[in-house]
Order: structure tokens, then C-alpha cells, then sequence
């Protein structure tokens, strides 16, 4: 019964989508758990690039099954017109499965998340304005609308007046914006419904049933742990719980069922949006691991803040997931380097802190403390086994793994679909 999740390990874009689609032609199944078309997954596959946002990265791999969990918000127009792309790019996409628990991210989720995002001006959170959060919101607060409410149009109905009762009063009295129609927006959701239905399923049944059947099950979560909204660096967070238990809440398989947990890390460190980020570089370097890394966010467009590899994180991320497992990616990144600054511990107010500070505060004022490793020139994107990595590489590898807490299992050397090394087997 190999369950397996693999998140990022630090704030999202680590290269989850390269992951999971090296192990997709392995299992039968690949489910998103949390978020919605807020994250982004590049996956290179041939000659060809794939930018994914809502769709689990299995998609692209026609062996398995790729299930959208009810742990997901979704935006049905973004769902087709992502849909549509892969359709047209001749990838079948029928095997596409949604829980009929996800909730629905209406038009007036998406209003009020631009709205308020720019009344916050300065102290804003650098949301994506796609309306993922005031989604999740909608959702605990037992306003929010599923994709099975889609079916029964008086249900639907009933729960878009009521959510619009208060969020109306809001647009209109403090943003000073028209008023929502609730019929206009049950009319919009119901043109997606007979679409929709193929797709829709108990995923919670079929996916514990598949587990049971000993298939192979593939949890896969978006952004990244330090964006969790528990166990991230609050408020500057996503909604929702892209952390290991989030792939049990968010899909309906018990955590007796998880038997591996891989986390993904970036040979550096990267974030997109506001918030803290000790290792941050506004210098050529951070510049130059931009433009090398490719660094501009799969969803947003937006330059991501670079910087050197923090070990605090990784120890965090190994801590609060229970980890088994590391897949660097991007190490090739880093070619070029004469030394590589790795983030060992922080000072915080003149004290040696080496573990992830609670306090929202000390994060803030937290300098990293930095050991210098020797880099390397030589082009490694050839390299198929551990032992073809130059001896520095090996090194930094290793020093990484020592870190981090957790053993390195695997390590991207380039985009391509093939460009990996595989230590340790996943499966």
C-alpha cells in the first residue's frame, strides 16, 4: 500500500512538477491535495515546456490517474482553459478525476480578493488575487460553495445568496463597489456543470479502494511548508496546509496509509510575495540566480527574490513533515561558483539561533550566518550517477543532506524530464 507525498520544503517553486513527473510512469495515481491555480509547475518534457497550475503534474503522464482532492479550491474556468491547452497539445486528459467535496472559486472570491488586497496597500500579503484565499475562508465559515452544489440548483442558489448577504455589504459600504448579483453568478457556475460532471467522483472511496488494491498513490502539494498557513511564516502564507497532513485532510486517506514522504529543495532558495527571507541577496549574485534559474513564478509572472540555501528551513521542513526523503533540484544551477555561501544558523539579537525561530518577530530580525563551500566549473548536466558529479558538487550535496536531517534520495542537474540522478528509489 505505497502512499507517497511529495511537497516543497521550502516557499513553493522548488520543482515539485519535475518530481512528480519523474514518478509519475511509476504510479497509478497522482492527487493535489490543497490550493488551487495559485500554484505553478513547470515540467519539461522533450523539446516541450508545460506550465501547470491547477492540474496535478500527472496529467502529462498517461499511466496514472491525476485526481484533484477535496482539499483543492477550483476555479472552473481556469480548470477548462488549462484543460483546453493540454487538449490542443494532443495530451488526453480524460482520465482527469475532482472530487465532488472541492470547493468552488466563484467570481465574487476572485472581487474580493483584488479588493481587499489593495485597500491593505503597504501592509499587503502578495497574494495571487485568484481568490484562493477568501475561498478557504468562504469554506470555514460554511459559506462556500462545493462542485456536487453545481447539481441541484436550488442548493446553489440558496448558499450564493448567502454568501453574497455579507460580502456585498463589504464591496459596497467599504470598498465602494457594485453590488454582486446572485442570480448573474449561479447563472455563470451552472454553464460549467454538464462539463464538470464527467470528471466528478468520490475520490475519497476510490482512492482509499486503490490503496487497499495495492496500487500506488502519489500525493502532491503546492507552494511550499514555510507558505503553510500553521507552519508557515504567518501572515505572509498561502490558505491552505501544503505541509504532509495536509495530504490527509485534503484527500481523505488516514496518515496510517502514508508510508513516504519526499520533500523537494532548491540547491538555493527562492520566494515569491511579501515576507521574511533571511537569505535574501540584492546583489549580482541574487541577480545572477535569477537569470540562470530562470526564476520568474509559473503563476504570477513575478521575478522570484533569490538567495542561498538555508539549512535552518530545511531542518524546519524536515521537522514539521516528518520527512524521509530530499529531491534537490537545480543544482546546476550553481555551476560557475568559485564559493557557495550555505545558511547554517541565524543571529538573532546577538545569539546563535540554529532551529527556526517561533516568534514571527525574531524570524523577522533574523541574519543568516553563513559557511562558505568550494563551488565548481564544470557542466554537470550530463551527469546520469552521483559518482559523475564533480567532486565539489558531491560535496555540496552532502553537506546538504548533513543539514537537513534527511537523506538526499535524488538531485535535478538540468529542466529536462531525464536530466536526474536517482540515488535512492522512491518506490
Amino acid at each position: 500500500m505505497p502512499a507517497l507525498v511529495l511537497l516543497g520544503a521550502q516557499w513553493g517553486d522548488e520543482g515539485k512538477g519535475k518530481a512528480t513527473d519523474l514518478l509519475g510512469g511509476s504510479v497509478d495515481y497522482v492527487v493535489r491535495y490543497q490550493g488551487g491555480n495559485n500554484a505553478g509547475h513547470t515540467v519539461v518534457v522533450g523539446d516541450q515546456k508545460y506550465a501547470l497550475h491547477l492540474l496535478p503534474s500527472g496529467i502529462l503522464t498517461p499511466e496514472c490517474t491525476p485526481v484533484i482532492g477535496n482539499g483543492v479550491v477550483v476555479d472552473p474556468s481556469v480548470l477548462f482553459s488549462e484543460l483546453n491547452g493540454l487538449n490542443e497539445r494532443g495530451v488526453d486528459t480524460s482520465k482527469l478525476l475532482i472530487s465532488g467535496n472541492a470547493h468552488i472559486i466563484t467570481p465574487y472570491n476572485v472581487t474580493v480578493d483584488k479588493v481587499t488586497e489593495r485597500f491593505l496597500g503597504k501592509r499587503k500579503i502578495g497574494t495571487t488575487g485568484r481568490g484562493i484565499g477568501p475561498t478557504y475562508a468562504d469554506k470555514i465559515n460554511r459559506v462556500g460553495i462545493r462542485v456536487q452544489d453545481l447539481y441541484d440548483e436550488s442548493i446553489l442558489t440558496q448558499k450564493v445568496e448567502a454568501a453574497l448577504d455579507g460580502k456585498n455589504q463589504l464591496l459596497t459600504k467599504v470598498f465602494n463597489r457594485r453590488a454582486i448579483e446572485a442570480d448573474q453568478v449561479v447563472e455563470e457556475l451552472l454553464t460549467y456543470a454538464d462539463r464538470l460532471k464527467p470528471y466528478v467522483a468520490d475520490t475519497v472511496l476510490l482512492l482509499n479502494k486503490a490503496l487497499d488494491d495495492g496500487k500506488v498513490v502519489l500525493f502532491e502539494g503546492g507552494q511550499g511548508t514555510l507558505l503553510d498557513i500553521d507552519h508557515g511564516t504567518y501572515p505572509f502564507v498561502t490558505s491552505s496546509n501544503p505541509t504532509a497532513g495536509g495530504a490527509c485532510t485534503g484527500s481523505g486517506v488516514g496518515p496510517t496509509k502514508i508510508s513516504r514522504v519526499i520533500g523537494i529543495l532548491k540547491a538555493y532558495t527562492t520566494r515569491v510575495g511579501a515576507g521574511p527571507f533571511p537569505t535574501e541577496l540584492f546583489d549580482e549574485d541574487g541577480d545572477a540566480l535569477r537569470r540562470i534559474g530562470h526564476e520568474r513564478g509559473v503563476t504570477t509572472g513575478r521575478d522570484r527574490r533569490c538567495g542561498w540555501f538555508d539549512a535552518v528551513i530545511a531542518r524546519y521542513a524536515t521537522r514539521v513533515n516528518g520527512l524521509t526523503d530530499f529531491f534537490l533540484t537545480k543544482l546546476d544551477v550553481l555551476t560557475g561558483w568559485e564559493e557557495i555561501p550555505v545558511c547554517v544558523a541565524y543571529e538573532i539579537d546577538g545569539k546563535r539561533v540554529e532551529e527556526l525561530p517561533y516568534s514571527q518577530t525574531d524570524f523577522h530580525h533574523a541574519k543568516p550566518i553563513y559557511e562558505t563551500l568550494p563551488g565548481w566549473s564544470e557542466d554537470i548536466t550530463k551527469a546520469k550517477t552521483f559518482a559523475d558529479l564533480p567532486k565539489n558538487a558531491q560535496a555540496y550535496v552532502k553537506a546538504l543532506e548533513e543539514m537537513s536531517g534527511a537523506p538526499i534520495s535524488a538531485i535535478g542537474v538540468g529542466p529536462g524530464r531525464t536530466e536526474t540522478i536517482e540515488i535512492n528509489s522512491f518506490i
